[in-house]
């Protein structure tokens, strides 16, 4: 990675101005039920305050809409992370994200203390990457950190605008998610295989495109490996299909050809004459759907298949789930993917975790602690497998 980290700046005596993700699940009572990204940043946190700094911390709490939610406000983020970083003199909280009362409670921190601004998304201002309100973040620091991937690929003024004020280097979160990704993509042991799933092939074009030119093998499941199914003259009953990317998949199939990369599909599937967990199910071949069934996993040939083949990889990356692994009897596929992806971390590879419903289907497993890297951005993590640059890791310092 060639961007600047928080090793690389003499902390004493400065003030963090710090870009976290708390964007954490709230109940109705407005207590944390998961405080996982609240924990992700606690080792970037410990640093700057064990190196002399004082830390002003900010981040954004679901989609308020531009204007001030009371239920989304950040005081429970703040009450949870004194209660995980006992070491810090005071976790303290403004009722605002900028303007006078936030600069003169910034100014008033003394090294070891810790800062959390309001909802970043109560001001309008933030997600148009508003540059006055990017220069009013700046003046609460002397170097911006950047410590949430999950928020890279968006070009707001919290991580994208105020880089532009203040020096900019990455957190330990972030240089973990870069380093992992970034090094799996430009220089992988081989075999380096990807699996992809998840419901639309739409959303996953950009991807598949940029990763032909990269990997080995490329397997398909969940709803998406329908259309690329149907592409290939299957019978798939009422299965889940984008009929209008019917013709993008037969050209991915042709790409892949032409690439010498094995595109892997469901041979089998397993298929219930309903979409619920109490329906009709059985295994059939994967061109054998009868009219009225659905494919909702794939089935036990595929699972075989796949989990052989990933066994011998070196670089694996996987984002989406291979059903409707919501639904427990149709999770079993999905949850076989996650113990091969372990088996093959135990003797040595890098597995990655690419966010989102695949990051839940792992710790659902209860495999979580197995892999290599679980990404805490869903759609950072897409864009960055698509080639993209990201905003906020772009307006990092270069070393």
């Amino acid at each position: 990675m060639n961007k600047k980290t928080i090793r690389d700046v003499d902390w004493n005596g400065k003030r963090a101005l710090v870009r976290v993700d708390f964007n954490v699940p709230l109940d109705a009572n407005g207590n944390i039920t998961d405080d996982t990204r609240i924990r992700a940043a606690l080792p970037t946190i410990r640093y700057l305050l064990e190196h002399g700094a004082s830390v002003v911390l900010m981040s954004h709490l679901g989609r308020p809409k531009k204007k001030v939610v009371e239920s989304m406000r950040l005081r429970p983020a703040a009450e949870r992370l004194f209660e995980l970083l006992p070491e810090a003199q005071e976790v303290k909280k403004t009722e605002v994200t900028t303007g006078p009362a936030a600069e003169a409670a910034a100014s008033a921190l003394k090294p070891g203390q810790v800062l959390l601004l309001e909802n970043t998304r109560f001001d309008p201002r933030e997600e148009a990457n508003d540059q006055e309100m990017a220069q009013e973040l700046a003046k609460l620091g002397d170097v911006y950190v950047n410590d949430a991937f999950g928020s890279a690929h968006r070009a707001h003024a919290s991580t994208e605008g105020v880089a532009r004020y203040l020096p900019a280097v990455a957190g330990f979160l972030m240089e973990a998610e870069l380093s992992a990704l970034f090094g799996a993509l430009s220089d992988p042991q081989r075999p380096f295989i990807t699996i992809i799933g998840g419901a639309k092939i739409s959303d996953k074009i950009g991807v598949i495109e940029n990763l032909l030119s990269k990997v080995n093998a490329l397997m398909i499941g969940g709803g998406m490996a329908n259309t690329f199914l149907l592409a290939r003259g299957c019978n798939l009953g009422d299965s889940l299909v984008e009929t209008e990317s019917v013709d993008t998949a037969r050209s991915l199939i042709d790409k892949a050809h032409a690439a010498n990369v094995n595109l892997m599909l469901p041979t089998d599937a397993v298929i219930a004459d309903a979409f619920k967990a109490d329906a009709q199910q059985k295994v059939v071949p994967a061109n054998e759907v009868p009219s009225g069934w659905r494919i909702l996993d794939i089935g036990p040939e595929t699972v075989k298949t796949f989990s052989n083949t990933i066994k011998e990889a070196k670089t694996i990356i996987w984002n989406g789930p291979m059903g409707v692994f919501e639904m427990e009897p149709f999770a079993k596929g999905t949850f076989a993917i996650a113990q091969a992806m372990a088996e093959a971390a135990a003797k040595g590879a890098m597995t990655i975790i690419g966010g989102g419903d695949s990051v839940s289907a792992v710790e659902q497993s209860g495999l979580a602690d197995k892999m290599g890297h679980i990404s805490t951005g869903g759609g950072a993590s897409l864009e960055l497998l698509e080639g993209q640059e990201l905003p906020g890791v772009a307006a990092l310092n270069d070393k």
